[in-house]
């Protein structure tokens, strides 16, 4: 819709964030994730992918829908925030409320290797999530946040910047890496550096850069071998799928990156 201006499309956007809104729970405060496994879970269940979500709901808002789809993503955000990370700033992948109270049960993962452990593209999706709400909102309730959620990530990286599918893996350093979240997290840095102090943002977009040299190196690029740009992402490493694999949306938010570093570099705003 931004390049083609068809009406159509936007129609599209609105009606899926109509759509999204109907998961949303106002006794919990959260979109339910996956209504099939509310049982399996023992409640409602919040993955931390959701944060990605916000973005079309604050869009939707903003051109012609409700403005109750921005106070949904905005209570999303905020219990998001407030109880699906631990004392550290490392988050669950999902967290478990109430369905009717809508009180915190439990923290846990599924796509990590456990429950107490920081899955890389999880926190990854943390990273870039709030940082989009800032941008939407503005509150610093969520630049400071971000900050922290983000440097947790970056101390505890590999030489090469691209993390191990989940940073407590016992086969570190070993394990597969997962170049997917090197990528969501290269993209969310460069839009992150322009919003946080000089010195930050010096250290956040020098991050991104070596993500993204390590990204187009040999030894992450598929160059002819896949139909794909990156080598070297892991998907949902417990059920046994897409392990060490390539996979679409690292390369989207792989080009998204580069497309911000250019523009960055052209001192053009993104």
């Amino acid at each position: 819709y931004r390049l083609t201006h068809n009406p159509e499309y936007k129609q599209v956007i609105l009606a899926t964030a109509d759509t999204l809104a109907t998961l949303y729970r106002p006794q919990v405060g959260t979109i339910l994730s996956w209504p099939r496994n509310v049982e399996m879970f023992g409640g409602h269940n919040t993955i931390m992918d959701n944060m990605i979500n916000l973005e079309m709901l604050m869009w939707a808002s903003k051109n012609g829908a409700s403005s109750a789809l921005a106070d949904i993503a905005i209570s999303h955000a905020d219990k998001t925030m407030k109880y699906q990370f631990r004392e550290d700033y490392t988050s669950y992948h999902v967290a478990v409320y109430d369905t009717l109270t809508g009180e915190f049960i439990k923290g846990v993962t599924h796509q990590g290797y456990a429950d107490n452990s920081m899955w890389a593209r999880g926190q990854a999706w943390a990273i870039y999530g709030f940082t989009v709400m800032y941008r939407e909102t503005k509150e610093p309730r969520y630049l400071n946040f971000v900050q922290k959620v983000t440097d947790v990530y970056l101390q505890r990286l590999p030489e090469d910047y691209v993390p191990y599918w989940d940073f407590d893996a016992p086969d570190i350093p070993t394990a597969p890496r997962d170049a997917s979240a090197a990528a969501v997290v290269a993209s969310a840095l460069l839009e992150l550096s322009a919003y946080v102090s000089a010195d930050k943002g010096v250290e956040y977009r020098d991050a991104a850069v070596k993500m993204l040299e390590s990204l187009s190196s040999d030894r992450y690029q598929s160059r002819g071998r896949k139909p794909s740009f990156l080598l070297h992402s892991t998907g949902h490493w417990p059920a046994g799928s897409e392990i060490d694999a390539s996979i679409i949306y690292a390369d989207y938010y792989y080009m998204e990156a580069l497309l911000r570093l250019k523009k960055m570099k052209d001192n053009q705003l993104y």
